[in-house]
């Protein structure tokens, strides 16, 4: 009996041991909680290299990098690193006062040499540079930097918001790898690691605008949206970046989770190859007639998308209203088109076919927005119906930009900010303003009409904020009468957060996900 008792006293005194191991390490998780952030994303970014492709994007999304000005939740410019600017009279110089009392994450102060340095390795990096503005010098002096620029920017402030031109250290590139160890910037965190699957950010020690409230910021990328979801719904992040539109229902309960959804100023939609099949005007008007896109966003993506038109949403002012559509969908009009432009059906295979040519589509979509394949997949059904044959491919999302340098499709789909400067502009050049001279690379579907191109003339010198925006408009209804592209649709832009969390906050522009301003909730 003795031996029994002293074993039921080892057997309480372990039991009693395991309450209290658990205890300690219940509280030991949650204290580690409120350390530690988690953010399931969806991200394209191979390095955090700022000025390759659009890595900048990912640099700034994930708190590392700022920029000289940003946008607020109305998509007006603001000050950031700069805190304020103006222009001189001649409109050939803008002065702007860089803040005092920034630091890098290294500690090293921020100066307008530093500003220098990083905007001048920002042009000579990325190609891309020269299509915001050219300059023929910048000075710094102290806390103040004049950008002299080759002609007239009214929109510089804009200009110098976009991650391409975010302020990293130049110095510190001798001693770090940005691709793979992240840049040297000014925000909130820096990079601990990173590899395209996952990243870890730590608290940046010098950061100069309030609290840093997590010590860790651990960041998977889930490109598969409802798998993002799934990740949310279990607890696995805290907060999720642009939940798939059928997933939102998910969400509802208040005293679980925070939606912060909003109209965005992203367009949804596909390049046309001015170089191939769809060329001839034609067709590509057939083709575009054939797209019942009233049902591809009001039935299929249930509502969720607005139907597309135009390039400029309608989120913003730019007249989206007034512009008329000659290719809207109609059906009969599609097939006599094609029949016009001398395509028959031959064989009775249901395939049109001219000069022993069938009429075959290669359509290019990647898949990390869940939209994309369903649009091009109700694309291809309904453009079988008049004769074509739309193949589609799918591609990862960092072949996408070099195929639209190159024209590499037929037609290549896309989910697109429009106003990444605060209003339309470098958009709308980048992807139809002409590109002879090998200066607007983006411009790769061979689209060219010097009509538009004296409009964009006019567009880039006019400061007078009525007249830009009716350029705007003139400029959008030629390119939707030379139907140079196929707008789909305007979606909704999100971030659901877990309510044991404050402060995630979807902005228009798509770039600041990671701020300080997301903290532990208050209980």
């Amino acid at each position: 009996m003795k031996r029994w008792g002293n074993l039921i006293c080892v057997l309480l005194l372990i039991c009693l041991a395991a309450v209290i191991m658990t205890g300690c390490g219940g509280n030991g998780k949650k204290e580690t909680d409120k350390k530690t952030l988690k953010m399931g994303v969806t991200n394209f970014a191979d390095s955090l290299e700022p000025t390759e492709n659009y890595f900048g994007w990912v640099v700034m999304r994930y708190g590392i990098g700022e920029s000289l000005t940003k946008f607020d939740e109305k998509m007006n410019v603001t000050p950031w690193l700069a805190e304020s600017w103006q222009i001189s009279a001649d409109h050939m110089a803008w002065t702007l006062k860089i803040r005092d009392g920034v630091k890098f994450s290294n500690g090293k102060p921020l100066d307008a040499a530093a500003v220098k340095a990083s905007l001048e390795r920002s042009f000579a990096k990325n190609k891309r540079a020269v299509t915001f503005f050219k300059y023929n010098e910048i000075k710094a002096e102290g806390q103040t930097l004049t950008i002299f620029t080759e002609k007239p920017e009214p929109n510089m402030p804009g200009f110098l918001a976009d991650p391409l031109f975010l302020i990293v250290d130049v110095s510190a590139e001798a001693s770090r790898n940005f691709a793979k160890e992240g840049p040297i910037g000014t925000g909130p965190y820096m990079c601990q690691s990173f590899v395209k699957d996952k990243a870890v950010m730590v608290k940046n020690p010098h950061y100069w605008d309030g609290e840093v409230p997590y010590e860790t910021v651990e960041i998977p990328s889930i490109d598969d949206p409802n798998t993002r979801a799934m990740a949310l719904q279990s607890g696995e992040v805290d907060m999720a970046v642009n939940i798939a539109a059928g997933d939102i229902t998910l969400f509802n309960d208040k005293a679980k989770f925070h939606i912060d959804r909003i109209s965005s100023l992203r367009t949804v939609l596909a390049r046309i190859n001015q170089k191939g099949i769809l060329g001839d005007a034609k067709v590509r008007a057939a083709f575009i007639s054939a797209c019942d896109r009233k049902v591809y966003n009001e039935v299929i993506l249930k509502g969720t998308f607005i139907e597309g038109k135009a390039p400029v949403p309608p989120s913003m002012d730019y007249g989206f209203d007034q512009i008329q559509d000659p290719n809207s969908y109609n059906f009969e009009r599609a097939k006599q088109l094609l029949a016009e432009a001398g395509w028959k059906d031959t064989d009775g295979d249901g395939i049109l076919e001219k000069a022993g040519k069938k009429l075959t589509v290669d359509f290019v979509v990647y898949n990390s927005r869940a939209e994309l394949p369903i649009y091009a997949e109700a694309v291809q059904a309904d453009t079988k119906k008049v004769g074509f044959d739309v193949k589609i491919k799918t591609v990862d999302y960092n072949l996408i930009d070099k195929m639209g340098i190159n024209g590499e499709y037929d037609l290549l789909i896309s989910n697109i900010t429009t106003a990444n400067t605060g209003d339309p502009e470098i958009f709308l050049n980048w992807y139809w303003r002409s590109n002879h001279s090998g200066e607007n690379p983006q411009n790769g579907s061979g689209y060219s009409n010097p009509a538009l191109d004296d409009k964009f003339a006019q567009l880039s010198i006019e400061f007078d904020r009525q007249k830009r925006r009716q350029l705007i408009i003139d400029i959008q209804q030629m390119i939707v009468n030379d139907g140079a592209a196929l707008f789909f649709g305007y979606p909704e832009t999100n971030i659901i957060s877990s309510t044991s969390i404050e402060g995630a906050k979807m902005y228009p522009s798509d770039y600041y996900w990671l701020t300080n301003k997301i903290k532990p909730a208050k209980k």
